[in-house]
């Protein structure tokens, strides 16, 4: 191989390992789902026992402001999504509890979506459907096309597989687009 394929080859793999791993992770994300929707139901049946707000809050989660950027909006969804898990928190109730840590602009903006369907309406979406809206107001076109020309440029420096990993999986998250019929097959 010569000096001047190198490059090539390596922004092919790269591609490849991109798209493999995005894949990968989109599908084990949705196993994970399905896997913790089956094994969480039968737990609850028993005890017939939802989360409460009460519970949800005494998980610390963070508030969202609304002018944190993509990566704060990725901070916060992983956050959140933490706070259900230790609070066992169920479908239905994401979303509402949820939008009880927006506050500032972020708060104005659900209250501008939930009030011309009403709140009950609102609370109804799914915490991937808000999840989108959500990457859709506060992430910007433009903003996402820098990430998706850093994610097609992502290489790791040095030894700091921590960094790369890490940067990926927001890249990931925010630039659906960059892998083609990943969401489709989920």
């Amino acid at each position: 191989m010569s000096t001047s394929e190198a490059p090539a080859m390596t922004q092919a793999a790269i591609r490849k390992l991109v798209a493999d791993s995005v894949t990968t992770a989109l599908e084990a994300q949705a196993a994970n789902m399905a896997n913790t929707d089956n094994t969480t139901r039968p737990r609850e049946a028993p005890v017939a026992r939802q989360c409460s707000y009460k519970e949800f809050m005494s998980c610390q989660p963070i508030n969202f402001k609304g002018t944190e950027g993509a990566i704060g909006l990725i901070r916060w969804f992983e956050r959140t999504e933490s706070v259900f898990s230790r609070s066992n928190c169920t479908e239905d109730c994401k979303v509402k509890f949820a939008t009880g840590t927006l506050t500032e602009e972020a708060l104005s903006w659900w209250n501008s979506f939930a009030q011309p369907i009403g709140i009950e309406e609102a609370y109804k979406i799914t915490w991937v459907e808000f999840k989108k809206l959500l990457i859709k107001k506060y992430c910007p076109r433009t903003e996402v096309q820098k990430m998706e020309d850093e994610f097609y440029h992502l290489t790791v420096k040095g030894n700091d597989l921590k960094t790369y990993v890490r940067r990926f999986q927001e890249l990931a998250t925010l630039c659906p687009t960059m892998v083609p019929d990943s969401e489709k097959m989920i």
